[in-house]
């Protein structure tokens, strides 16, 4: 079974298109009011953290480097961004309302249509990428990525139960501790 290094993992905060309920992927929005508001609490967060030693990286979409400028540049000497965080591509439904697109059955419709969208990247093509980034890992990291891709690289590392429960928000306004293959959610 592989390790992994202890992780804090943040979502984006709000952005137009959330509040919107439009698909993103690969397209941006920026943070709303809120969204900056959801930045700022997971800095507040991340501040009552002992940080010393780890690694800090972001996503290069604009709404995830917001988010980073709020919540974490105060605390971290350099952020790198990794294309591998970035939000799994949902192909020709990039910027479209979700009430317009398909309504999968199952137990979980709205991630279904992300394993559907034409031209999409689906889920097997977005693990291999999140696995090929944590192995990569220097070490103790702070994550700032997408909703998504924030669930795959928890899955990958705590396992599935860590995805079972539907997220608070989403993930907006709270961070992820993910620390031998447990995982925490700090508010």
């Amino acid at each position: 079974m592989l390790t992994y290094p202890e992780l804090y993992v943040l979502r984006h905060g709000e952005t137009v298109w959330n509040a919107e309920n439009r698909m993103q992927g690969e397209l941006n929005s920026p943070l709303t009011p809120k969204g900056e508001m959801d930045a700022a609490r997971q800095g507040e967060i991340l501040r009552s953290l002992p940080l010393d030693g780890f690694h800090f990286l972001c996503s290069p979409q604009g709404r995830a480097v917001q988010t980073a400028a709020i919540a974490v540049a105060p605390l971290a000497p350099m952020i790198r961004t990794d294309d591998r965080l970035r939000e799994i591509g949902v192909g020709d439904w990039s910027g479209r309302l979700r009430d317009e697109l398909p309504k999968p059955g199952g137990t979980d419709p709205y991630m279904s249509q992300y394993e559907m969208a034409p031209n999409g990247e689906g889920w097997e093509r977005l693990e291999a990428r999140v696995r090929d980034f944590l192995s990569d890992l220097p070490g103790p990291s702070v994550l700032v990525t997408h909703g998504i891709t924030s669930r795959m690289i928890r899955s990958v590392v705590a396992g599935q139960g860590a995805i079972a429960v539907p997220a608070v928000r989403g993930g907006q306004g709270c961070v992820y501790h993910v620390k031998d293959g447990v995982q925490n959610l700090l508010e």
